[in-house]
């Protein structure tokens, strides 16, 4: 049987402190992804797994991932788009405010999988 992953917390819970968060089973995929995994072992498990971006076009992740260069060694950051310039969503707000840290270790995850070397979390002010 499938495993079932919320971005949101069970309805009427609010995860925003870290302590609700790790109680909850929040940063072990980042513990376990940081000591035993292989960063392209996570690509490829990302990739197998077809999680696509909250964007309009749905690219799955880890074939995005995938076109990243492997040679030579420049700077390389990750963006996540927290943007709510879809008129009438608030699906961003909603996860940031209720569930901040699984933002957090997704970006952990995908930066360790990645070499990235710096992670910015772009949101205007309203």
């Amino acid at each position: 049987m499938a495993e079932l992953r919320l971005l949101l917390p069970p309805v009427g819970q609010n995860w925003s402190r870290i302590a609700d968060y790790r109680a909850n089973g929040g940063y072990a995929a980042a513990a376990k992804a940081l000591r035993e995994m292989k960063p392209a072992e996570i690509v490829e498990l990302v990739k197998e797994s077809g999680l696509r971006g909250r964007g309009g076009a749905g690219f799955v992740a880890g074939i995005k991932w995938n076109f990243l260069p492997k040679d030579g060694r420049r700077p390389r950051y990750i963006a996540c788009n927290a943007d709510e310039s879809e008129p009438g969503t608030f699906k961003d707000r909603q996860i940031l405010e209720l569930n901040p840290h699984k933002l957090i270790e997704g970006l952990l995850i995908a930066a360790w999988a990645n070499s990235i070397d710096a992670a910015y979390v772009y949101m205007r002010g309203e």
